[in-house]
């Protein structure tokens, strides 16, 4: 994904560098003609060339562009946050409950030390109580396969809301540097088209606009790396989670098994109920 992250950038550096190799081959016919270009492109040089003074100076479209690849940023970093904590209070309450299951004597005493407790482990136990309290006399294999069955929902409904927003980080990661592109690429044709008005090739007229334009170039790369290496990382991260679930789910199984080798059920559908 990097690849398509970096790739647009190189377009970018052989439209400026064709740009800088025709003026540097260029000549001005009659001497005494350049010092009135030379003059106009002195006054036509933007004093301030920061950032912020290159994107005052830029044109209507690249200050779109510019400005819509800033708040792409922001929201990647604002995601990157409020996922953080999400998936660290998620791990939390994953390896609380995964304790709980360990060291559990049966179905009963496990679903009653969760049942005040958040988190998809507590759902794990409240669920294996319910279906064994609603199955009694039913045969074991189909009540473990019934078990099973919604356990392995619970799981996947925690990594899909874990998920929800990274989304966002992967489209920022795929698309900013070709917005980018596209900011450099108009850039880039205002240059030319300042060129032919001012009839000189001359650095003071074809720098600005340049630099104009390849900004818009490295802010999409600001904000599409660290949007794609966050990705990655939160992808990761809630592999890891299902993982502490997968846990909670064989512990769970564990103790349902227990369960059902006792001839009476009674006390978890007390505890279900």
């Amino acid at each position: 994904m990097l690849k398509r992250v970096l790739a647009p950038v190189g377009l970018s550096f052989l439209a400026a560098q064709a740009i800088l190799a025709g003026q540097a081959h260029a000549q001005d016919p009659v001497p005494g003609a350049a010092a009135a270009p030379a003059s106009a492109a002195r006054a036509m040089l933007p004093v301030d060339l920061s950032p912020w003074g290159m994107f005052a100076h830029a044109d209507i479209v690249v200050q779109l562009v510019m400005a819509g690849l800033a708040l792409a940023s922001v929201l990647t970093w604002t995601v990157a946050l409020a996922k953080t904590f999400e998936l660290m209070g998620a791990n939390r309450r994953a390896r609380a409950g995964l304790a709980v299951l360990a060291h559990a004597k049966d179905l009963n005493d496990a679903a009653r030390a969760l049942a005040e407790r958040p988190g998809a482990c507590a759902a794990l136990a409240r669920t294996a109580a319910v279906e064994v309290a609603t199955s009694e006399g039913a045969q074991r294999e189909a009540v473990q396969e019934r078990v099973g069955w919604r356990l392995e929902r619970i799981v996947a409904n925690a990594g899909r809301h874990l998920s929800r927003g990274t989304g966002l980080l992967a489209s920022i990661g795929s698309v900013a540097p070709f917005v980018g592109l596209f900011g450099t690429v108009w850039g880039i044709m205002n240059s030319f088209i300042g060129i032919s008005r001012a009839q000189t090739t001359n650095l003071a007229i074809v720098a600005p606009g340049i630099a104009e334009a390849l900004l818009a170039t490295g802010i999409g790369l600001v904000a599409a790396i660290p949007a794609v290496i966050l990705y990655n990382a939160f992808a990761r991260g809630v592999t890891a989670h299902k993982a502490l679930l997968a846990d909670s789910v064989a512990e769970t199984m564990r103790l349902l098994s227990r369960e059902l080798d006792h001839p009476g059920r009674r006390h978890v559908r007390m505890v279900a109920e």
